[in-house]
């Protein structure tokens, strides 16, 4: 299983957002990191076929392989936004259950993932709660379960644990870990340490392009000194 990106390129008139990044993608936790304006929101897009890229591919190879404007290819895609959008008046519950037919899940299977996340999440006590009382994190922790809703092959995070307390970072820095055996996670995060805990390769992007690519394992020190390092360097 791989997700490869060839000469992946956004241009906006006369700036570039990414500039042919290529990067071949296996099963585990990739760190995305990089200042505001780096890229990586608009990269992250491109993978989950929102945006159209200037130039370059996105495919998925299991076997066969998929494009990223194929229909089977968001069949196994889960993705959380940065911002997110809920619809104030759902519950909790019955936001879940509609994505999941959004995600072509039967109901039977539908109502059993939900309860299963809204577990994992602790959201099972604000279940049949309307979504507009919820705190920022709690928002937060149902985008989380949406995206995971259809057991993903590919899950795209911007952001994931933003608004979260350091409590519910580290269960969630554990869910993110465990997802990584069997998907493909690209977690962007400013939170350095998050990143530091779970990944195991890391993507380091400034003005459109990758300025690291490695494994955690190969830096040898803190990342976020690491980080600091890297990003003063010219490209």
């Amino acid at each position: 299983m791989e997700l490869v990106l060839d000469r992946l390129t956004k241009q906006y008139s006369n700036k570039i957002a990414v500039d042919r990044v290529s990067a071949r993608l296996k099963p585990g936790v990739i760190g995305l990191i990089g200042a505001n304006g780096a890229g990586k929101t608009t990269l992250m897009r491109m993978i989950c076929g929102i945006l159209k890229p200037t130039g370059g591919t996105v495919t998925f190879k299991n076997g066969s392989q998929l494009d990223v404007s194929e229909e089977m290819y968001r069949d196994i895609l889960g993705y959380l936004p940065q911002d997110f959008g809920y619809y104030p008046d759902f519950r909790g519950r019955d936001f879940l259950m509609y994505m999941a037919a959004l995600k072509g899940l039967d109901k039977k299977t539908a109502k059993r993932k939900c309860d299963e996340l809204l577990k994992i999440v602790n959201l099972e006590n604000a279940a049949d709660k309307k979504i507009k009382t919820y705190s920022g994190g709690m928002k937060q922790r149902l985008g989380i379960a949406q995206a995971v809703l259809n057991d993903p092959k590919i899950l795209i995070l911007d952001e994931p644990t933003a608004g979260l307390d350091l409590k519910e970072r580290v269960r969630f820095r554990n869910l993110i870990a465990e997802l990584g055996k069997d998907s493909i996670v690209i977690l962007s995060t400013h939170i350095v340490s998050d990143v530091e805990h779970i990944a195991d390769r890391i993507l380091m992007m400034k003005d459109g392009q990758f300025i690291y690519d490695g494994e955690c394992d190969e830096i040898g020190m803190d990342l976020e000194e690491f980080y600091l390092r890297e990003f003063d360097r010219e490209v």
